[in-house]
């Protein structure tokens, strides 16, 4: 069975008959010598026929089909029709495809342009209209603008399918079906996928054309635990994030991904290690594509180290050097915990794995590690301050739950101009405080309890109702907090006997005294 290590035995790319402008760009880059997918997928597919490759995520496959399409179709055109589409589940993994196909292809000139929602259209229509060899995209955005003529499908010689079995996760394999509809019959296909579930087969029969099967490792848990160390913690809920905020100043920890379920604990997280001083950054489905883009590019650059993210929003995220991945919330099943932690331990580097179980999420861990054969069916009971924890991970023994960090001045900004992802730990602690005191303000208002002005009085004179109720009957603004947490007075426009409307100046002042003792705000 082929391994995973690029070694000194491995064949180059130009032993494997790469062209040398896509050698030379590689080499630049550091890469001379294939992994295992590569090596048996590449000579398959210069030669264009149909494969099926099977491997995990960070074995490879990105040039193991990236390279025959720059060869074969990436070279310029004069009408600027595409002719190559490599078609990814995920927003991320798209944009990731398409830089290592640039770097890839720099010595061609091919242009390659990525296709995603998120985002305007007018900018991805400009970029097709100027002209483009190979378009990635993610299956919704692709179909749209297929169906609206902005995406000119008759002339593509080669597709990939990356991530198939992620496509039927997130349910686009009908728009991917339909995507296939459009293309001419005669081409080159290629599809990659960790594993070969049903429908998955069931559309590599339908739309390839006497494919070869390329499984270049065991999918399972022993492919990633050659190079992964695993750990498993039996952890109380209120102790996650001590532990947590103990791990990550083991004293060999680099880059560093946190998962969680849901997109609360995710924000919920990242907030808490941002105010304990740790320069982290959020990927989750309620943040912008922009929000999302910018924490992968400080995440990549090293401003921050810690990346607390959804699986959803994980899905396709490759970034080098991930030294530790992080359960925080036990996975759902096998499948997703082997998705985790195949962020490290990537392209022959070592990693570690630390997942922590709830104690009502026993009964699923169990199942996952029956399932993997981890051996591990019931984690040790661990705290923030069990000793086998810290000896465990290599975490000092004077560590806390809080680090100090101040801000450097290349936080200040990034080279685009924009703000650091995190707040430093300063900032971050009196961010926190700012915002207990307005929801303590808002509680006090909401039960009629004084904010601020003289005894008995809001600081507009009336008493101290709940935002809602404080807009009197004539429009007038509800009464807020400013970011110091006092109250901010209202403003009054009332309508005077004549008709004409009264301001908020002396003579007002007895009509608006008598409305907020009458009871001003009701409806």
């Amino acid at each position: 069975m082929a391994t995973t290590t690029s070694s000194e035995t491995a064949p180059t790319f130009a032993e494997l008959g790469v062209a040398p402008e896509i050698v030379e760009a590689l080499a630049a880059n550091g890469i001379e010598r294939t992994f295992a997918i590569q090596e048996l997928t590449l000579p398959l597919a210069l030669a264009g026929e149909d494969v099926i490759g099977q491997a995990r995520t960070g074995t490879g496959k990105t040039l193991g089909f990236g390279i025959p399409l720059l060869q074969r179709l990436g070279t310029p055109t004069e009408d600027g029709t595409p002719r190559a589409l490599v078609v990814v589940p995920t927003r991320e993994l798209c944009l990731q495809v398409a830089k290592d196909l640039e770097g890839a292809s720099k010595g061609l000139g091919t242009r390659v342009v990525s296709i995603y929602g998120g985002r305007p259209y007018e900018q991805q229509i400009a970029a097709l209209q100027s002209g483009v060899e190979l378009v990635v995209g993610t299956p919704g955005r692709l179909l749209d603008l297929a169906q609206q003529g902005h995406l000119v499908l008759a002339k593509i010689g080669g597709l990939v399918l990356d991530e198939a079995d992620e496509m039927l996760d997130l349910g686009f394999l009908p728009d991917v079906e339909r995507i296939l509809g459009m293309l001419p019959d005669k081409r080159q296909t290629m599809l990659f996928s960790a594993t070969m579930p049903g429908p998955i087969i069931t559309l590599a029969r339908t739309f390839l054309t006497q494919p070869t099967h390329i499984r270049a490792e065991q999918v399972d848990a022993s492919a990633i635990g050659e190079r992964t160390a695993q750990f498993v913690f039996r952890a109380h809920a209120l102790d996650k994030v001590e532990i947590l905020a103990r791990t990550l100043q083991a004293t060999d920890r680099g880059p560093t991904m946190v998962f969680t379920r849901t997109k609360r604990t995710a924000s919920k997280v990242s907030e808490e290690l941002a105010e304990r001083g740790f320069k982290v950054g959020a990927v989750h489905g309620d943040l912008g594509q922009g929000a999302r883009e910018h924490a992968l590019k400080a995440f990549r650059t090293g401003r921050i180290d810690v990346l607390v993210c959804t699986d959803v929003a994980a899905r396709g995220i490759d970034v080098s050097g991930v030294t530790h991945v992080i359960n925080y919330q036990c996975p759902d099943d096998a499948k997703t915990y082997i998705h985790r932690i195949g962020r490290t331990g990537r392209a022959g580097k070592t990693g570690i794995a630390i997942t922590l179980v709830d104690w009502d999420d026993l009964p699923k861990w169990k199942l996952i590690s029956d399932d993997l054969g981890l051996g591990a069916p019931e984690p040790p009971e661990t705290y923030s301050n069990s000793p086998h924890l810290y000896r465990d991970l290599g975490i000092p023994e004077d560590a806390t739950g809080r680090v100090a960090r101040r801000r450097r001045p290349a936080e200040e900004e990034d080279e685009d101009g924009e703000a650091p992802a995190t707040p430093s730990g300063d900032e971050a602690e009196a961010a926190g405080r700012n915002r207990k005191r307005r929801a303590r303000s808002r509680t006090r208002r909401r039960a009629g309890e004084v904010v601020s002005g003289p005894a008995g009085e809001s600081g507009d004179g009336t008493t101290g109702d709940s935002d809602e109720a404080s807009a009197d009957e004539t429009g007038g603004a509800a009464e807020g907090a400013d970011d110091d947490g006092r109250s901010r007075p209202r403003r009054r426009r009332r309508r005077g006997r004549g008709g004409r409307a009264s301001g908020s100046g002396e003579s007002a002042a007895p009509e608006s005294a008598t409305v907020a003792a009458n009871g001003a705000g009701e409806d």
